[in-house]
């Protein structure tokens, strides 16, 4: 955990955990997060071989090097660093057959001043809690998400369904795929999660509520929320990053 201040005029910093866990019935964990005093993100990577575990880590050396942004928009930025994934998970492929039809998703946001950016591409998911009340800031492009925004299925059906993790938009080896983008104010008393869906498959919003609620500190929160999606299962690799807005000193 860390606090670190955005940027001395706006005295608004982070306070932050990353956690993840491979699961109770996976062997390998091809997930991967980073959390910093300006970037926060996940991804959850998939592809046989060691595929699934270089393309997440790919997606995160891309908006990794947004700590050094330094002015322009930021959800340029952001959206330049996303499209870059796709390019160089060709590379590797080129390089290591093996690797042919990796992916990932990747779900980013990006601290400037007293506003946050974020690009989101795949199932893993962006959440807000702000004065007690949890707001989900990202749609999953899945199958059963378009079924489940069209009003076909609930939330809960999706959880169980049995083709939930068929992807309609990832960045691959094969193609690259256009991030969401949006922007959010930082507020101080403000919570964000971002979290792979080995989380958010098996833990519903009032559990996320709860989670998120229910421990003081970052790491308290992400070790609980872990704990949670491992009592119900933990059929995936669960990975999470939670952050609290704070007034710098």
């Amino acid at each position: 955990m860390d606090v670190t201040p955005a940027g001395a005029a706006e005295a608004i910093g982070l306070r932050f955990a990353a956690r993840t866990d491979v699961g109770r019935a996976r062997r390998v964990n091809q997930d991967a997060a980073y959390a910093s005093g300006r970037v926060l993100a996940v991804a959850d990577g998939m592809g046989g071989h060691a595929g699934g575990e270089v393309a997440s880590e790919t997606a995160i050396a891309c908006v990794r090097d947004l700590d050094g942004f330094t002015g322009g928009d930021p959800r340029s930025a952001l959206e330049g660093a996303v499209t870059q994934v796709g390019p160089r998970l060709r590379e590797l492929a080129e390089l290591r057959p093996e690797l042919e039809g990796m992916g990932t998703t990747l779900t980013v946001l990006l601290l400037v001043g007293r506003e946050f950016a974020l690009a989101h591409v795949g199932d893993s998911r962006a959440y807000l809690l702000r004065r007690g009340d949890l707001y989900r800031l990202t749609e999953d492009h899945t199958f059963v998400g378009a079924l489940v925004k069209d009003g076909t299925i609930t939330e809960a059906e999706a959880r169980s369904h049995p083709r939930r993790s068929l992807l309609m938009r990832a960045l691959t080896s094969d193609a690259s795929a256009v991030p969401d983008l949006s922007r959010h104010p930082a507020v101080p008393g403000d919570r964000y999660l971002i979290c792979s869906d080995g989380l958010s498959g098996v833990l519903g919003p009032e559990a996320v509520h709860r989670g998120l609620s229910a421990r003081e500190s970052p790491d308290a929160a992400a070790e609980y929320l872990i704990a949670l999606a491992l009592q119900n299962g933990g059929p995936d690799n669960v990975t999470c990053v939670v952050a609290d807005v704070v007034a710098a000193a």
